[in-house]
């Protein structure tokens, strides 16, 4: 079994990355604006991510597969994540990310940016167009909670040894039982749950903070 010193999970939109890639996606279906509404509220906490998620990916319905390339393009890697990434390997760590967004993007962002394990949503597509679906269950928050504890369970990390960072409600519960919950780019009540704020929108600055 691997193991490794210590493990470090982020979320990806607005903290791996500096975008929201379903915004992204809206752009294509011209629906950017609700969406934009609908994931600002879902991140602040005042509506359940996983209905959320479903009624904004139903705003996706009918864009082509072929924009998937075109947001990968649009894709702007957060300020300090490969220094922060390179820091945690030179260390004996290992880097996850787990994602409600989405596969489709994730796939090929990720491994680029020195992320070493990587869960996110996948989307439904029939015919070369998205259906407006997710395909299988939902990644949440009590997922995103899950995955940290099943990677630092097959690492042999210990829970103290965890760092969980992240920007909004759906990541309060990795935040929670990690053995450091950093709020990056944050709203308030991430900000106020968190063990630490970091201030700048640079992942460089977690680097002083790795075991």
């Amino acid at each position: 079994m691997t193991s490794a010193r210590f493990l470090v999970v982020l979320d990806a939109d607005s903290t791996l990355i500096r975008n929201e890639v379903i915004e992204l996606l809206a752009d294509e279906a011209g629906r950017r604006a609700e969406v934009q509404a609908a994931t600002e509220a879902a991140m602040r906490g005042e509506v359940d991510f996983a209905a959320s998620l479903r009624s904004r990916v139903a705003a996706l319905e009918g864009v082509p597969v072929s924009a998937f390339e075109r947001v990968r393009t649009r894709i702007e890697p957060t300020p300090g994540v490969r220094e922060l990434t390179a820091a945690v390997h030179e260390r004996g760590g290992v880097v996850g990310v787990v994602s409600g967004g989405f596969h489709e993007i994730l796939d090929h962002v990720a491994p680029d940016l020195g992320v070493d394990r990587w869960r996110a949503n996948r989307l439904e597509t029939a015919d070369g167009v998205l259906t407006g679906r997710v395909d299988g269950d939902i990644v949440d928050g009590q997922a995103k909670a899950a995955w940290l504890r099943t990677w630092a369970e097959e690492l042999a990390v210990a829970p103290h040894a965890t760092i969980a960072i992240g920007d909004g409600a759906n990541d309060l519960p990795m935040m929670a039982i990690a053995g450091l919950g950093l709020a990056f780019n944050a709203k308030p009540a991430v900000r106020e749950a968190a063990s630490l704020v970091v201030a700048r929108q640079d992942l460089a600055e977690v680097i002083p903070l790795l075991p």
